[in-house]
């Protein structure tokens, strides 16, 4: 087998030389196709900081349903996860510009101190997506009372 110039290696260039060539340029077109229609998910952005009591993770999630939503968190975890439709009344042809996001999403936030779980709301405030998290306070201590038995 011939080795690939550089200008062929850098460009993805596929040189034909025979028929069987042909054949390995149709399967790797073929493999690329299949890997295109491959649906991606997109990765939302987020702002994440903390107060003396609580971490915020903030998002945008405009043009989310509720129901196409998903919040779950662990003690030092937060995934959310989402899709978000397109309502395709212009023709592909008639766009200037097409940037926005549409179709799935996820985004997985590893927590820098542990949360309280039962305590914490998700709320969405005009397509912002505020996730307020209570901090587990470890050197937090209690008296017990003993009790006679």
């Amino acid at each position: 087998m011939r080795k690939k110039s550089f200008f062929e290696r850098i460009t993805g260039i596929v040189r034909v030389d025979d028929e069987d060539d042909d054949q390995k340029l149709d399967d790797q077109v073929e493999t690329e196709m299949e890997e295109s229609e491959v649906e991606t998910e997109g990765q939302l952005a987020i702002d994440m900081y903390q107060t003396p009591s609580e971490i915020i993770v903030k998002t945008m999630i405009a043009g989310v349903k509720q129901e196409d939503l998903d919040v779950s968190i662990t003690r030092d975890m937060v995934t959310i996860r989402g899709k978000r439709d397109e309502a395709n009344d212009t023709a592909g042809n008639d766009y200037f510009h097409k940037e926005l996001y549409w179709g799935s999403f996820s985004r997985t936030i590893i927590l820098p101190q542990e949360i309280d779980v039962d305590e914490s709301e998700a709320i969405n405030k005009n397509g912002l997506l505020i996730i307020i998290m209570p901090k587990i306070d470890k050197h937090r201590q209690a008296k017990l009372k003993i009790k006679s038995a």
